[in-house]
Formats: structure tokens, C-alpha cells, sequence
């Protein structure tokens, strides 16, 4: 079977006296018969090539699917009278929020059994549930195509009865006031960009709704929540790089919006409250790594901030919980993430043990002001995640639950994790984590996959995965290479990363690979590299520019067509993301852009093996920029390597629906890794 020869129709794009031509613009015509039989002889031609892994695709599908429990239980946590968790059951693909009043001893009251509300339906997301104040309604959010386009509906939690209330094109969340009468939410624009947040009368039409705040800033979108006191709720109205926030009290929805401190270009800051006053989280006066401040609710503005965590330049202060008598901090130092316990009367602090060499650990679901008891999360490469108790006072911890393995082949002593320092080409260390099982011996010989993404300032830390057991079993290393425009390093290493840095990105990527060559972890001829999103980007930039490096590349909804896509401001999530980027309509960030976007740096060489991946729906990375990469890849390249475009018809951004749906997807990508490691 031939590959796909996608049609060229020549489109002129000219911007600041430069000339483009895209030959395959029109494949952004989602409607298009011609884009659909494209997308779909792609499918054929890649279910043609891996013809040969179908029953290997079977058995890493079963394999995985294995490990998980199929009747599994989240940890329950207790918040206004009611015990909550979520369940799945069986082989079901859905989940099941339940709850129990009081007691776990007693009956158990579905709220929610999602297996129903999905039947029939090729994808189905729920995108959050709330109760009300007074426990008798519940809110719930619901996608059917993938494009995380929400709509909004009520149950009355006393009679089962799904009320008439339908509240379309939302971002799925729904707060509570606690009159239980009202709820605010937020709708999307046609860019899908969150902007306007309304409230909404139970019982009422939505076309009734009231509009309470229209951000009509389009670099701004807007979130809303509720304290952890119950007692406001807040807009937030954010940038990349500059935020705003607007509160009420949650028991009087008619009451005037206040702003804490007006937005500035730079200034970023996240509330939290606390008795009479806020806490908040913020960048002010230069705090690059971010401080904490104080501040009465009645005299919140800016100059009335006062340090309770001061700004340090090594370690970057990522989050925060407040109880009565303890403050908790999450901090990352030298990329690692550390709890830190502040006893609030006395000051004295300290911080909870780790003792893996690379880890992630993280502040859990804690509703409660008046304990000593504080839940969080650990995980490492070798270790699955569990959430612990940690009593504050005694400074004991115990585990409440830990993710099982099922399977009986996964033994935690039988796998190694490291972390290594990579010199980059500007003298920067580039920090990588790595995990194989004791039996992997590291030579020229030994596969390895180095995942990477490095934008939007977040951070890939090293956590576990019973998924990449099939690969670790069959002999390969997995790695982690947490490159410039994450913030493993702090706020700078982000900063560093993004903009008119950009290319630090993509090598540092290279600059590990190749150490990682230096150091005998494998070869050329037997690294992979995979990424998805803005790493999709991350991999789409490597190839290019030193293709020979990689064996195989696997790019997951990948973000490749940069110059097009921020020329486009009808695209969602377009403008929004200058302060990334950079506005391609100013010419210094064109031209960079230009310089390193995937797609306009297609050349006449030799590429990788390449499976490349997308969702039609998607509402982040549209469907046709990797559709185009493919047909112009096909194009230009030189080589008689695989290449490979899978278009998952009925999903989005996240991939398919389901907790075993979206494990074929991994299998695939899996066998697309083996079958290069056997040719």
C-alpha cells in the first residue's frame, strides 16, 4: 500500500514584506469531504503499516489494562456531613461519585454513575461536580465531543430528578453560593476562550442568566472559585503574566465585586483566605520566585502586602494551605519539590522526608482548618503514587492509600531511577530523570525514550507509571529530560525557556541526548523521543535540526504550524498566548518564530521514524496542523523511513474517553517503538 499524497493548492501568506506558501492550507476546512477522506486514508496507511504489531498492540493493551483494579476506590474525604469518593466498577470505562452521610458505616448515594450518561455515546467527559451548601442538588458538566466545550446540569440529589436547567458552552465548572439558589459559571466565546462569568438562578432558563463580569481583554481569561472557608467566592482574571482578582461574599450574591489589586503588566498573584485576612502568592517587588503576603480583607490592595515568605532566589514557591495552627508550603529546590511545615504561634518549621533521587511530591485534598492531620501525595519513577497522613504535630506519617499494581509481576526493588546532570551547550545543567529495570544494562545497545515538553512554565516531574512498565520489562530506559521553559530550576529556568529564548528548549533537549549518548545509555540508532502539545512542538523542532540523533520520534497532538497559528487570531487560545511566544505580528518575534516553527522548516533531508498523533476535535492543537506537517513531512523527506499519521475521529486534545480506551493509544505508540527496536 502507497502512503497518502495529499493534494498542494498553493496559499500566499505575506507579513512584513515575507512571502509563505502553504500548500496545504486547506486542510483546515474541518467540513471539507476531501480533509475527512485525507485524514481517513492516513488511518488506513498507518493501520497498514503496523499490521504486523496487531496482536503485539493486543497483548500491550491486555497488559496494561491488567495492572489496573477493576473495581477501584478513591480515598474518601469528609467535607460538610458527607463522606465523598469515586468508584469504578467491573470493566466499566466510567466513573461513579458517591457519597455517604456521616459515616462510611452508612448506605452509600450515587450522585453521579457516568456509565449511564455515556451509553451510546462515542466519547463522553464529565467536567466536574459540585453540591450544594445544604447537600440536596449537585451540579454536574458534560463534553460529548471532545472539544472541552461543557454543558451544565442540576440533580436533585433527594428525588434522583435531573432538573430542566441546561446551561450550554461553559468551561464545565459551576461554584455554589451558599443561598443554594444560585451558581456561577463561566461561558467560552467562539475562540473557546473563557471571558464572561454569569449566575445563574436554579429553576430559571439560562437564557435569564446574569452577566457579572465580561473580560474583554482576549490575552485574559477568567476562572472562578470558591476559599476553602466557604465564605467568598473569586473571579480571576489572568494572563501569562499578570493576573486580577475580584471577590464577593458567598452569602450575598447580589453584593458589589471587589478587586484585590488591579492587574499590572507583570504582577501575578493567587488568593487564598483566612479568618480576616487573604494570603496571597505573588511576584510583587521582584519576587521571581514568588513570596507569600498578608493582607486584611477589608484593605487588600498592594501596599498593604505584608511578607509572611519572604522571596529567595534558589527556591521557587509553588503552593500553599492554610490551618489553624499550621501553615504548609510547597517549595521546589534544585528541582525537587519539598513540603515545608511552619508551626503559625512559634514560626519554628521543618520539612517532611524524601528520600527517592528524583520524585514528586504535592499538598493533597485538605478541607479542614481545625486539625493536625495534612494529606499529601508522593510518587516516584519506582514508586507508585500513594496519598499519606501526616500528622503535624507528632510528625508521623502513614499511607491511606496506594495505587495497586495488579498483575503480580511489578516489584518495586526490581527498577533503578537516577537523575543526571546534562551539560548544555551555554553552560547550563540540564537535570534528567531516568528509570529501567536492575536487569537493563546500559550500552550503545540499550533503547531509551527521552520525554520532554518545556513550556507554559510547567513542569514534567518524575512520577510513576504502571503504562511504562511494558516498555521498562521489554529493556528500555525511560527518561525525563525537564528542559527551559519548565520550572524544575525556579521562575528564571521558565523565563529562560519561552519568547525570544525559545531555542533553549529545544537544546537543551538535544544537549541531553546527546550526554546521554556520552554517558553510555544508548546510541543513536536505538533513542526515541516523544512528546505531546507544546512537546509535540518540542519534537517537530529537534528533527529538524539534527534529525540523525533520533531513531524514532512520537509527537502527540503536536503544536507544529506556530507562525500560521499565532498569525490567527480566530484560532482559539491564539492571542492569549503572545506572552509565550511572542506576537508574529511584530517582526522580531516573526522572524524568530520562522526561524524554529516545524512546519515552515520542513527541508529536502533524511528524518526519523515518526508516528504522529491527533484528535479531530481538539480544541488546543487544531486537527490540521499535524495533518499538514504529515503531507508536507511526506513531501520533502528524503528517506525511506515510517511515517505514520493517526487521527482519532471522535476525541480531542486529551485522547480517547474512558479509563481503558485511551490504553490502545498507548499501545500503539508502544508498538510503533518496538517494531523500530526489532527492524
Amino acid at each position: 500500500m502507497q502512503p497518502p499524497k495529499a493534494k498542494k493548492t498553493d496559499k500566499i501568506l505575506e507579513i512584513h514584506g515575507d512571502r509563505r506558501v502553504d500548500s496545504y492550507f486547506w486542510m483546515n476546512e474541518r467540513e471539507n469531504p476531501e480533509v475527512v477522506k485525507y485524514l481517513e486514508e492516513e488511518n488506513a496507511y498507518c493501520d497498514f503499516v503496523m499490521k504486523d504489531t496487531q496482536d503485539l498492540q493486543n497483548e500491550l493493551f491486555e497488559e496494561m489494562k491488567a495492572r489496573y483494579k477493576k473495581d477501584d476506590e478513591s480515598l474518601p474525604y469528609f467535607f460538610n456531613e458527607y463522606w465523598y469518593f469515586v468508584k469504578y466498577q467491573d470493566n466499566n470505562e466510567y466513573p461513579i461519585f458517591s457519597r455517604k452521610h456521616q459515616t462510611l458505616e452508612n448506605p452509600e448515594e450515587i450522585i453521579l454513575d457516568v456509565n449511564i450518561l455515556a451509553e451510546g455515546k462515542q466519547f463522553f467527559e464529565v467536567g466536574s461536580v459540585a453540591v450544594s451548601p445544604n447537600n440536596e442538588l449537585a451540579t454536574f458538566s458534560s463534553d460529548h465531543v471532545g472539544r472541552r466545550i461543557y454543558n451544565i446540569q442540576i440533580k436533585n440529589l433527594i428525588t434522583g430528578e435531573i432538573l430542566p436547567d441546561q446551561i450550554p458552552n461553559t468551561t464545565g465548572k459551576a461554584v455554589w453560593a451558599n443561598d443554594n439558589q444560585h451558581i456561577f459559571y463561566i461561558r467560552k466565546d467562539k475562540n473557546l476562550r473563557a471571558f464572561q462569568v454569569y449566575r445563574h438562578k436554579i429553576g430559571t432558563d439560562s437564557s435569564e442568566d446574569v452577566l457579572v463580569f465580561d473580560e474583554k481583554n482576549e490575552a485574559f481569561d477568567v476562572n472562578i472559585f470558591k476559599t476553602k472557608s466557604l465564605e467568598y467566592i473569586f473571579i480571576a482574571s489572568s494572563s501569562t503574566i499578570s493576573d486580577e482578582h475580584r471577590f464577593i461574599p458567598a452569602a450575598d450574591v447580589f453584593a458589589e465585586w471587589k478587586v484585590v489589586q488591579q492587574r499590572a503588566d507583570g504582577l501575578e498573584y493567587s488568593v487564598e483566605h483566612y479568618e480576616d485576612e487573604f494570603y496571597i502568592i505573588t511576584n510583587a517587588d521582584g519576587a521571581t520566585n514568588f513570596k507569600l503576603v498578608r493582607t486584611k480583607v477589608g484593605n487588600c490592595g498592594i501596599e498593604n502586602w505584608e511578607d509572611v515568605i519572604p522571596h529567595r532566589e534558589k527556591i521557587l514557591l509553588e503552593g500553599f494551605e492554610i490551618f489553624k495552627n499550621y501553615l504548609v508550603v510547597e517549595e521546589r529546590n534544585q528541582g525537587l519539590l519539598q513540603i515545608r511545615i511552619i508551626e503559625t504561634h512559634s514560626g519554628e518549621s521543618y520539612y517532611i522526608p524524601f528520600s527517592d533521587p528524583t520524585y514528586t511530591a504535592y499538598i493533597g485534598l485538605n478541607l479542614e482548618f481545625d486539625t493536625e492531620k495534612l494529606r499529601y501525595g508522593y510518587t516516584s519513577m519506582t514508586r507508585p503514587s500513594a496519598t499519606l497522613e501526616f500528622d503535624m504535630k507528632e510528625k508521623t506519617s502513614k499511607i491511606l492509600k496506594q495505587q495497586e499494581v495488579l498483575g503480580g509481576k511489578f516489584f518495586q526493588e526490581n527498577y533503578i531511577s537516577e537523575r543526571i546532570w546534562a551539560p548544555a551547550r551555554d553552560g547550563k545543567k540540564i537535570p534528567v530523570s531516568l528509570v529501567y529495570h536492575k536487569n537493563t544494562l546500559k550500552s550503545a545497545e540499550t533503547p531509551l525514550l527521552l520525554y520532554g515538553y518545556g513550556s507554559y512554565g510547567h513542569t514534567v516531574d518524575a512520577s510513576f507509571s504502571n503504562v511504562r512498565l511494558s516498555l521498562l520489562d521489554r529493556g528500555f530506559i525511560y527518561a525525563i529530560a525537564h528542559i527551559r521553559g519548565g520550572e524544575y530550576l525556579g521562575r528564571d529556568w521558565y523565563e529562560d525557556g519561552k519568547m525570544l529564548h525559545k531555542k533553549n528548549t529545544f537544546f537543551d533537549f538535544i544537549d541531553a541526548a546527546k550526554y546521554l549518548f556520552t554517558e553510555n545509555y544508548t546510541s543513536p540508532k536505538h533513542l526515541y523521543a516523544m512528546g505531546g502539545s507544546a512537546g509535540g512542538l518540542l519534537m517537530g523542532a529537534v528533527m529538524n535540526f539534527e534529525p540523525e540523533l533520533f531513531n524514532g520520534i512520537v509527537a502527540q497532538v503536536p503544536f507544529v504550524d506556530v507562525v500560521t497559528t499565532m498569525l490567527d487570531d480566530t484560532i482559539p487560545l491564539t492571542t492569549g498566548e503572545y506572552d509565550e511566544w511572542g506576537n508574529p505580528n511584530q517582526k522580531k518575534y516573526y522572524d524568530y518564530m520562522k526561524s524554529y516553527s516545524p512546519y515552515d522548516n520542513i527541508e529536502q533531508k533524511g528524518y526519523p521514524n515518526i508516528l504522529i498523533t491527533t484528535g479531530l476535535h481538539d480544541s488546543q492543537v487544531q486537527y490540521w496542523e499535524p495533518a499538514k506537517w504529515t503531507a508536507k513531512l511526506r513531501d520533502l523527506k528524503t528517506d525511506s523511513n515510517i511515517l505514520i499519521f493517526k487521527t482519532d475521529m471522535s476525541s480531542g486534545h486529551g485522547g480517547a474517553s474512558g479509563r481503558f480506551e485511551s490504553l490502545k493509544e498507548d499501545a500503539l505508540e508502544y508498538a510503533f517503538l518496538l517494531k523500530l527496536e526489532r527492524k
